[in-house]
């Protein structure tokens, strides 16, 4: 699915709102920001706001909205447009990672959870997949196998039946 660098109306935007935090927090150095469990609460606050101003200046809302939409001062939306804020410079430099395609494989990955699915490698995905189709075709040519080996498994013991009556018979003979 394409990111919507420039979203028209509510789906848009809180879609690339999602995506700019999810992929701004999935970045080395904001997690090394994070570890610590006292300013856990508040980066992710201050990038959740971050990522919500940028998302609704990129559909054209102006700094009142997006102020008044988030629950904050006209002031902190400006700084965090401005990037004044580390929450957001950081925000805006993942904008512009997604913007030059030099984050595809996390964005992916976020529209994945976004949906409740669980975050896989798309490589590692078509792998599996490729695979579980070889070994469902596998299977079906052993099946097919197996149906022609018992039919041919039940005419052995046809002839062999028969064999050992024409046995007996000619044992009776003697």
């Amino acid at each position: 699915m394409e990111v919507p660098l420039n979203p028209l109306g509510r789906e848009e935007i809180h879609r690339l709102e999602s995506i700019l935090l999810f992929a701004t927090l999935f970045r080395p150095e904001v997690i090394e920001l994070i570890k610590d469990p006292a300013e856990r609460l508040t980066w992710v606050d201050s990038l959740a706001v971050a990522a919500g101003a940028i998302a609704r200046e990129k559909a054209g809302m102006t700094v009142g909205e997006i102020a008044e939409e988030l629950g904050r001062t006209e002031a902190t939306i400006r700084k965090h447009l401005k990037g004044e804020t580390k929450a957001g410079q950081l925000v805006r430099e993942t904008y512009e990672l997604i913007k030059q395609g030099k984050l595809d494989e996390l964005v992916k990955n976020v529209e994945v959870l976004s949906k409740g699915g669980q975050l896989v490698a798309m490589e590692e995905y078509e792998k599996l997949r490729k695979e579980k189709e070889e070994l469902e075709e596998r299977i079906r040519t052993l099946e097919e196998e197996n149906h022609e080996l018992k039919a041919k498994l039940e005419n052995v013991r046809k002839v062999l039946g028969d064999a050992l009556e024409r046995i007996k018979e000619i044992e009776k003979l003697l």
